[in-house]
């Protein structure tokens, strides 16, 4: 996801970047590609976004924060957000942590009107300012969660699925099975195995996977009964209970949610200098500040100032 960021992000705002591993810096355009983290100094970002595995996320800011300013709003994109409240807590210094609910595997980056994001609540009102413009201005669905509403929502939108996926996977054998239901499976199931193992980790280690697996192995075993005992009134109602739990989680996703007061698209452009989060893809403002901002990328890594954005990809 570093690596988006940055297409994303260069062509509003001057973006450095930073990898441990610089041959992953290679391809990337318009952007400054530092080669030591103490380069960091003479960009002077207006926000460090920490792109890391969520292990290295806390280690990753310890090296880079000797070099960045003490007004540079700190940043992560972690698919799990704990223990991060209690690490930015004993830190001076203003954070947003945000999740792009997407990835390369399943979605069209250059297309992600059917995408969503997450900002975390407890964050700096200026940081979830420019990340709200930034998602919305890509046609994504932006919500705000809590540190810990955030890892519930993800243990139930993605830990389900994703063990579902991996169960699906533990009972392939080498076997042909015709048949669009099964394929539409492998297909998904596939696509999942191909994504880096850290993500993979990060997701199912998140506190609350093992209420969610243990709901599913409760169903499992309902379902176990249900066709030991070929009872065929018993399978009938659990499959219409099925129909609505899909017909009422496809309902609830249909809401966005509403906008915040004074941040519609609609509302005119605001005059040079205002702070206003509403307009999609305008630049990292301060209130009566630059018009422009810097940020910095750790490959793991990104930052952002008046001039410029860093990343730093894992």
């Amino acid at each position: 996801m570093g690596s988006w960021l940055v297409e994303e992000l260069c062509l509003d705002h001057d973006v450095a970047v930073y990898d441990v591993d610089i041959k992953k810096l290679k391809y990337l355009f318009k952007s400054i590609r530092l080669s030591e983290l103490d380069e960091i100094k003479d960009f002077m970002p207006e926000l460090a976004i920490n792109a890391v595995s969520i292990t290295n996320i806390q280690g990753a800011f310890k090296d880079a924060l000797p070099y960045l300013p003490q007004d540079c709003i700190l940043s992560d994109i972690a698919s799990v957000k704990t223990g991060l409240q209690d690490y930015y807590g004993t830190l001076d210094r203003r954070y947003v942590s945000t999740h792009p609910m997407f990835g390369p595997t399943f979605s069209d980056l250059r297309n992600l009107s059917d995408q969503n994001a997450i900002i975390i609540k407890e964050s700096d009102e200026e940081g979830k300012a420019f990340f709200r413009s930034f998602y919305r201005g890509l046609g994504l669905s932006v919500y705000e969660y809590s540190f810990e509403e955030h890892d519930r929502t993800i243990a139930y939108s993605l830990s389900i699925p994703f063990a579902s996926s991996m169960v699906f996977a533990a009972c392939m054998k080498n076997q042909e099975a015709p048949g669009g239901t099964f394929k539409k499976h492998l297909d998904t199931a596939t696509g999942l195995l191909s994504q880096d193992d850290h993500l993979l980790c990060e997701i199912m280690f998140n506190p609350h996977t093992v209420t969610q697996i243990e709901k599913i192995n409760s169903q499992l075993s309902y379902l176990t009964h249900i066709i030991r005992g070929r009872d065929h009134e018993e399978m009938v109602k659990f499959l219409n209970r099925l129909r609505n739990n899909i017909q009422g989680s496809e309902e609830s996703g249909k809401a966005d949610q509403p906008p915040a007061p004074g941040d519609t698209l609609e509302k005119p452009l605001p005059s040079d200098g205002d702070c206003w989060p509403g307009i999609p893809r305008k630049p990292f403002q301060r209130c009566a500040g630059p018009s422009h901002s810097r940020t910095f990328l750790n490959s793991g890594w990104m930052s952002c100032h008046p001039a410029g954005w860093g990343i730093s990809f894992p």
